[in-house]
């Protein structure tokens, strides 16, 4: 037999941005509880919300707990009974406790002997009861950005609890969270049917949700919303914007969508795009509006969380409060426009970067230095792009707009940069220097721009480590992973020959002229974080950690081949016969260099025996050949010739003793021979690292 669940916390007014992740915690939780408590459920699990609820829906659910089987081991069958066969005080008594007859126990035969034990079928609770202790710790264990406290209630949670309807096969399941009793009853739209709801089951609940103007389900609530911005837009012979984000914001605060154009003056057109497009945006969740050329139209659309009575006066509202969003955004861009962009380089001299770090003019001109550098390895005759580009990419920092709107820095450094008559490359890269600005985001097309996004991310890495403010497991407050992640990503993504060690020791260099900088500590730990951060992009990425470990361990300088290099290590392991015992080999040529401190050359007069002249030969024969295909980045190639020293190292392994103490010369030349052989498999991997 099987039911139904339905359980739905009212809240206040849930963040927008907090929402999403809410509901998918709710449902998680759920399906951990579940399976954890063995209560079977053969229907559907969803979770929906509002920015006044979570809901959670089962159907299909076990009324009771599965069954448990329980065993205890008791005393030793030889301590149980006597040389008889009579029960022993031992097994009355374990039989006793148990409440079973004596000659009820079992016996379990285990390594250490036979022991009496009791097989005990434990009958599931009724999901009911689970459920009255379930539910709450649920609530409880959804995490939140931020939590809020109110009144004397000590319980946290996103927003005070106002309602909890909590029904199984349409009986309340009994509790309390945070001083609210679950209950039959929910409520309805805010404004449009504010009334208590009794709900009898699933079904009712459903029913009067839709009558009371709310849609619970945000794929529907979103598909309503997308509806009525384009049926709105058309009114006035638009489009709206196409915007994920904004559109999954707005669904998530109304319960019922209603839409409405308005419009604003044409004279606002002449402020770039993305100004009009923010300040509607941002501030105001409004979408632009585009007409059939892809130009912006002096039209925007307003959600609303209610059906308006007389939309001109809602539109007039709306109309009302972006004016003067708008005025606010001329004014700063004439002030801005009085002055170039360039000029306001000086102006970074008054805004401090960090205290210990200086101003950020001081960081401009370190990054500015590194990007030269970095120019000078890859794009030789930019460097006077470079240069530009490392002055200008700030100087939006200090402008009106990017102080009202904080979203637009770069934007705004592009569009000053143009207006002030710029190359476009350079404009481009003000903005792309910004690039990746999150995990997985888009790259920087401008090399110019990818440059100075480098510098400007090293200088940063390295300058918060040398004063101390690294990143821990709970607090990265600048924001370094990503940074180091973004480096990395650049440097794949331009496939440039860069050392990342010879770029962190120019960063360091830099910096220490203006800050203390202990330089081998810094470098060590910069270099090691940058390390870590490569390793998990790659499991990430669903490598193996053992294939991850075996490559960023010999090789972690030149990043740009080293995810070509595993993925081919990978294909390799998974296709070729000769991968087990290539590893096996090479294990057994390590655990006899273990401690060998010296190195020694080889000798090919000092062999005594046929099998080490055949290794040599097969090492010298594939030797020169594997490195031009590991330099061509053929990895494949170079180990499919690295295998054919497999079955010559096993002949040298069977037939002399490498350590031999009759000759230290002979012992020395077996061990060069083998230095040789590691030297080449390292070049490539460290296959110790493999679990075989």
């Amino acid at each position: 037999m099987a039911g139904e669940l339905l359980f739905e916390i009212g809240t206040e007014e849930i963040p927008s941005d907090f929402l999403d992740e809410g509901i998918k915690q709710l449902g998680q939780l759920a399906e951990s509880a579940f399976r954890d408590n063995l209560i079977r459920i053969q229907g559907k699990l969803q979770t929906f919300g509002t920015p006044r609820r979570l809901v959670l829906i089962a159907e299909g659910v076990a009324k009771n707990q599965e069954d448990t089987v329980q065993e205890i081991t008791g005393p030793p069958k030889s301590a149980a009974f006597d040389p008889q066969g009579n029960p022993t005080k031992a097994a009355l008594g374990f039989a006793k406790k148990q409440g079973i007859p004596v000659d009820q126990l079992g016996t379990l035969k285990t390594p250490k002997g036979e022991y009496l034990y009791v097989k005990r079928k434990i009958p599931g609770r009724p999901a009911p009861d689970l459920l009255s202790e379930i539910l709450p710790r649920m609530v409880a264990d959804i995490s939140w950005p931020k939590s809020m406290r109110w009144g004397s209630i000590g319980f946290p949670f996103v927003r005070p609890i106002h309602w909890i309807l909590a029904l199984f096969e349409g009986k309340v399941i009994p509790f309390e969270i945070a001083g609210i009793l679950s209950e039959n009853k929910t409520r309805g739209h805010r404004f449009m049917a504010p009334h208590v709801l009794e709900i009898k089951n699933l079904q009712d609940y459903l029913r009067k949700m839709a009558e009371s103007s709310v849609i619970i389900n945000q794929e529907e609530r979103k598909h309503a919303v997308k509806e009525a911005v384009t049926k709105a837009a058309e009114a006035v012979s638009g489009t709206p914007m196409e915007d994920a984000e904004l559109l999954s914001t707005v669904t998530n605060l109304v319960e019922f969508p209603s839409a409405v154009s308005g419009a604003f003056d044409e004279a606002f057109l002449n402020l770039p795009d993305p100004v009009l497009i923010t300040a509607m945006k941002k501030h105001q969740k409004y979408f632009a509006v585009y007409n059939g050329q892809g130009h912006l139209m002096p039209h925007f659309v307003a959600v609303n969380n209610t059906v308006a009575r007389d939309e001109s006066v809602v539109s007039k509202g709306h109309e009302r409060v972006l004016r003067a969003r708008l005025a606010d955004a001329d004014f700063f861009f004439k002030e801005d426009r009085k002055r170039t962009l360039l000029d306001k380089l000086e102006d970074l001299k008054g805004v401090i970067y960090q205290a210990d770090l200086g101003t950020s003019y001081a960081k401009v001109q370190r990054f500015m230095r590194l990007g030269e550098y970095l120019a000078e390895q890859v794009l030789p005759g930019r460097m006077d792009d470079v240069r530009l580009a490392s002055k200008l990419c700030k100087c939006d920092l200090v402008t009106e707009m990017v102080l009202e709107f904080p979203t637009l820095q770069g934007v705004m450094g592009e569009e000053y940069a143009r207006l002030d008559g710029h190359p476009e490359e350079i404009c481009l890269a003000v903005r792309e220097h910004y690039l990746p600005d999150r995990a997985g985001g888009e790259l920087p097309t401008s090399p110019i721009g990818a440059i100075v996004g480098m510098a400007d991310r090293m200088d940063t890495i390295a300058g918060c480590f040398a004063v101390g403010l690294e990143p821990t497991g709970a607090t990265d407050p600048f924001a370094l992973r990503r940074h180091a992640l973004a480096i990395i990503r650049i440097l794949e993504a331009f496939a440039w020959n860069l050392s990342l060690q010879d770029v962190l020791s120019r960063a360091i260099a830099i910096l220490s002229k203006e800050v203390p900088v202990q330089k081998d500590l810094v470098f060590e730990k910069v270099l090691d974080f940058f390390r870590e951060r490569y390793k998990q992009l790659l499991l990430r990425s669903d490598h193996k950690s053992d294939l991850v470990e075996a490559v960023v361990s010999v090789a972690f300088d030149h990043i740009s081949p080293l995810r070509e290099r595993v993925q081919q290590l990978e294909k390799f392991s998974r296709e070729s016969e000769d991968f087990e015992s290539l590893v096996l080999a090479f294990k057994r040529v390590t655990n006899i260099l273990k401690k060998e401190k010296e190195s020694f050359d080889v000798n090919p007069d000092r062999f005594r025996e046929p099998c080490e002249k055949n290794l040599w030969e097969a090492y010298q024969e594939i030797e020169d050949d594997a490195r031009r295909q590991m330099e061509k980045r053929n990895y494949y190639e170079a180990l499919e010739l690295m295998a054919r020293l497999r079955k010559p190292v096993d002949e040298l392994f069977e037939g002399v003793e490498i350590l031999t103490k009759e000759d230290p010369e002979l012992k020395n030349n077996r061990v060069g021979m083998l230095q040789a052989l590691a030297r080449l498999f390292l070049s490539l991997a460290d296959f110790s690292k493999f679990s075989i």
